[in-house]
């Protein structure tokens, strides 16, 4: 319950004691943003037996008849509507509402964070909400300025390229030493601005010197290709003359995926 509680009514959405770093502008903003909030969206749904003059309504959410005496949750700020209560969740994360606390806008309930993220962006490094004019945008995602960061090196990336690494920023020599995937012709990182090929797990260049044929060294982008130990082919042909001795060594016949360079701005 704890848990769900920090997750679905986030301290900093509402109280500047949990945001120390903003400066005194953005604390007042805070400050009316989260009075405004309360006064005119925050309610608690209420729990009782459906009463006998809503017999027969239907459930706000799922839209199935709700009857007398049927245990339902009823929202004063949406006026005699009732919900099944494993139907009173939020409309964006579909979450059950922990302790019946919703946020109402348009007719609709959220759970706190998500009611706040219909007005403020949130920064997807602290979790605050973004009162600033500006603000880094990537990804579909929002950062504070001085939040969008190598996630690790922490060297600040605004205006800078970079390469996202598990939803987090990464500054491209932490990318290209940490996790580039060694091309298996040449042995070198492929970075961030190259272009990769990928078969079976295994990754090359896709520059035609690397990704070729160990034979004949035929380009294979976008080419049939064989793949025999881990050495590429354009052919059965190439691959039994370049080792004949792996006769009954696993073979496939596909081709490959050419990947596009590491998205970065």
């Amino acid at each position: 319950r704890a848990r769900a509680l920090l997750q679905q009514l986030p301290p900093q959405d509402c109280d500047e004691r949990y945001c120390p770093d903003l400066a005194e502008e953005e604390r007042r903003q805070l400050r009316v943003f989260s009075a405004r909030r309360r006064r005119e969206a925050l309610g608690q749904g209420l729990a009782c037996p459906v009463p006998g003059p809503c017999h027969g309504c239907p459930c706000r959410k799922c839209g199935r008849r709700l009857n007398k005496g049927d245990p339902g949750i009823s929202a004063s700020r949406l006026g005699d509507q009732f919900w099944h209560p494993s139907c009173f969740s939020c409309h964006f994360c579909h979450q059950l509402l922990v302790d019946l606390i919703y946020f109402q806008q348009d007719g609709r309930i959220y759970c706190g964070r998500h009611h706040a993220e219909l007005f403020r962006p949130r920064c997807a490094s602290c979790d605050q909400l973004i009162f600033m004019e500006q603000c880094i945008e990537a990804e579909g995602r929002r950062w504070h300025l001085e939040h969008f960061c190598c996630l690790e090196c922490n060297a600040p990336l605004g205006g800078q390229r970079y390469v996202m690494r598990s939803g987090q920023p990464c500054c491209r020599a932490c990318f290209e030493s940490l996790f580039a995937e060694p091309c298996q012709a040449c042995g070198d990182p492929i970075g961030a601005d190259s272009e990769g090929a990928t078969h079976q797990g295994l990754h090359w260049h896709a520059r035609a010197t690397c990704f070729c044929c160990s034979r004949c060294r035929a380009p294979l982008r976008g080419q049939p290709l064989t793949c025999r130990r881990g050495r590429l082919f354009c052919s059965e042909t190439c691959s039994l003359g370049q080792d004949t001795s792996s006769g009954s060594a696993s073979d496939s016949s596909d081709s490959a995926f050419a990947s596009a360079p590491s998205p970065d701005s």
